[in-house]
């Protein structure tokens, strides 16, 4: 009976744990790993396992750097049950084929540049991609199933985006057993839409995420007053705001803000667009769960009927109509992946954007080294898109306030929730982070922490 560190151990994206128990393994999320080219190479690699020998995947939830690397385990061998929330199923049937749309793209385009080399691959394709759903099997929240001998679980909400869980885990092998809590990643307390973290009490051991370790978020009124100014102040520069967002989650709350701050901030003022055909369609999926709504959001939907109250919002799902917004050099508020400026179509909105000084760039969720929003947020006074070289001349904003992902703080609440104050191995973060939050938690919250290790094994029969 024993853990296994792979991908997020040492840093943020690339999510991926094995558990093998009773001469069974399965593996906790299967997640892309992001960033600047030669860690996206990574995904190339082989897995440090064998997928025919996984019997099944445990999946958080649908965020690519979590879900992405799952048809790259189907192409290669899996042929198990995957096991997630309902929600999270339907948002990965989104996702993954977005994810396969751009990496063809990508090639394409690299593949243009060097047509005197070896044509470059796309990771995998649609067609790999849809091939995941065949495995997909949902479930809800607070109900316990067995998914192997001597394993069940339950799903927990993590309020990080709509069908996000934490995982409780039982394992039986003989006369041990044992319980083991993966976080997933961990939402904000008191944010708009989703539920708080849902408290557990009782663990044997603790998998947890530290990706905000460290930091702590500014007060949400304070964010609000934040992004009131900068469209004060944007609409006096006759300027545009661009906000790279990821597709679920951060859309909708963006959205979610500008639609409850509709009067205050002069929105009609504006035109909105949400250029990003994956957001559009995770918003259906939003709007499809209205029980995981907290009592705000509800109250909201129910005296709206639509999400959000915004009669300038444009869906732009075509690529002519996203070319379209280029055109627009004021009055225009532009949400559009990726949330990380590694794709998708904020790179050209940014190409148009970022040399103007009236613009405003506003960063809502976090960076990961290497990719061109951290660059950004790290004030790079020129970046390279498209193969072009653009000074940085707009306003660069980061406002954490509105990030998926609960700070420091938030993180020692979770865990606070926990009665036995079991230990804690953490992951998903910079290693900075993961120290920081591991200092935090023995010296505030009296348990025994630990900064996971890719390739590290716990042997769960010791703890």
């Amino acid at each position: 009976m024993e853990l296994e560190f792979f991908g997020a151990a040492g840093e943020v994206t690339g999510s991926c744990h094995i558990v093998r128990v009773n001469g069974r393994q399965f593996l906790l999320d299967c997640g892309m790993i992001q960033g600047n080219r030669k860690q996206e190479q990574r995904n190339r690699e082989p897995f440090p396992f064998n997928p025919e020998e996984i019997d099944a995947v445990v999946l958080s939830h649908a965020h690519i750097d979590h879900s992405g690397r799952l048809p790259l385990l189907v192409k290669r061998g899996f042929n198990g049950p995957i096991y997630t929330h309902n929600a999270t199923k339907d948002l990965c049937g989104i996702l993954l084929e977005d994810s396969a749309s751009l990496a063809q793209r990508d090639a394409e385009y690299a593949n243009r540049k060097r047509p005197d080399k070896p044509p470059i691959e796309p990771l995998y394709s649609i067609q790999d991609a849809r091939q995941v759903l065949r495995f997909l099997k949902g479930s809800k929240y607070n109900q316990k199933i067995e998914i192997l001998p001597g394993v069940e679980i339950r799903f927990q909400d993590a309020g990080h985006i709509i069908g996000s869980t934490s995982v409780e885990l039982w394992l039986r092998e003989g006369e041990v057993r044992k319980k083991i809590v993966f976080s997933g990643d961990l939402g904000q307390y008191d944010t708009p839409i989703l539920h708080d973290p849902a408290v557990i009490e009782e663990a044997d051991l603790v998998l947890m995420e530290s990706t905000y370790g460290g930091r702590t978020h500014r007060e949400r009124s304070l964010t609000h007053d934040e992004i009131g100014e900068i469209v004060s102040e944007a609409h006096h520069g006759k300027g545009n705001i661009l906000i790279p967002a990821f597709a679920i989650g951060r859309s909708q709350e963006v959205l979610y803000t500008l639609g409850t701050h509709y009067e205050e901030w002069k929105m009609s003022r504006w035109h909105v667009f949400l250029d990003s055909p994956m957001a559009i369609k995770a918003s259906e999926v939003y709007w499809d769960y209205p029980h995981l709504y907290d009592d705000e959001a509800t109250k909201f939907r129910r005296e709206l009927h639509e999400m959000p109250r915004l009669k300038n919002l444009h869906l732009t799902s075509s690529t002519e109509e996203s070319m379209v917004i280029n055109k627009v050099t004021s009055g225009g508020i532009i949400i559009a992946g990726s949330g990380m400026c590694n794709g998708g179509r904020i790179r050209h909105h940014l190409r148009h954007n970022l040399s103007r000084p009236e613009c405003h760039v506003v960063i809502v969720g976090y960076q990961s080294p290497g990719t061109l929003g951290r660059r950004l947020v790290d004030g790079e006074e020129e970046v390279r898109i498209k193969g072009q070289w653009i000074r940085v001349q707009a306003k660069i904003h980061t406002v954490g306030g509105l990030s998926a992902h609960g700070d420091e703080d938030d993180l020692v609440r979770w865990f606070r929730g926990f009665v036995n104050k079991p230990p804690v191995y953490l992951v998903h973060g910079e290693t900075k982070s993961a120290r920081a939050l591991e200092q935090k938690l023995q010296n505030e919250a009296g348990t025994r922490a630990t900064v996971a290790d890719s390739g590290a094994v716990i042997d769960l029969t010791k703890i």
